[in-house]
């Protein structure tokens, strides 16, 4: 698919229009064009990370996904067909089950990650971020691949996010929404 004109303004009802395999998001009614398919390493981080919040949560409450996995996020009360954004983090992790159906995630995942890569990192670091923040995802993790150091904002009560704090290769991520357990960077940085 071409890109679609910029002064047009798009909804979760054109995006399943449009053919499948593209990779693209929809923020507020625009359309990004999403990277080619994610390097060997992104895919190893997200694969181990993944692996770590699945094994967590078998016999508790909530899921996690990984991309390509649709995550609506309406603005109030809208129908699917007039939401205008919808993106797909690389790990989306979702405790409340009424939040899930068949087409994906609709509201706000407790916590994202996604995983950095040079020609994301604006994107990732503006667009994304005042999103999930606007959107209340409690906990919004920025993995820096090739630095081995994640960044975690925590949505506080003012509905705004930290100023964020960053893990090294051998820190240890207390995670917020799972009070109690923590994730050592070794295991998701393992060479």
């Amino acid at each position: 698919m071409s890109m679609p004109p910029e002064n047009k303004r798009y909804t979760y009802a054109d995006y399943l229009t449009w053919p499948e395999g593209e990779r693209v998001e929809l923020v507020d009614g625009q359309v990004y064009a999403m990277t080619p398919a994610p390097n060997r390493i992104h895919q190893e981080i997200l694969g181990r990370t993944f692996n770590m919040f699945l094994n967590f949560l078998k016999g508790r409450k909530g899921q996690a996904y990984v991309a390509p996995f649709d995550v609506r996020l309406p603005k109030g009360d809208e129908r699917d067909d007039k939401t205008d954004t919808v993106v797909q983090p690389d790990l989306s992790v979702i405790c409340d089950p009424s939040k899930l159906d068949d087409q994906g995630c609709r509201g706000a995942p407790d916590l994202v990650a996604e995983i950095i890569s040079p020609s994301t990192l604006k994107y990732d670091l503006t667009v994304k971020k005042r999103l999930y923040e606007r959107s209340g995802v409690k906990e919004y993790w920025m993995v820096y691949p090739l630095e081995r150091i994640v960044m975690v904002y925590k949505l506080q009560d003012n509905g705004h996010y930290d100023d964020g704090e960053a893990y090294d290769k051998k820190g240890v991520i207390p995670v917020g929404i799972f009070p109690g357990w923590e994730l050592a960077l070794t295991d998701i940085f393992e060479a």
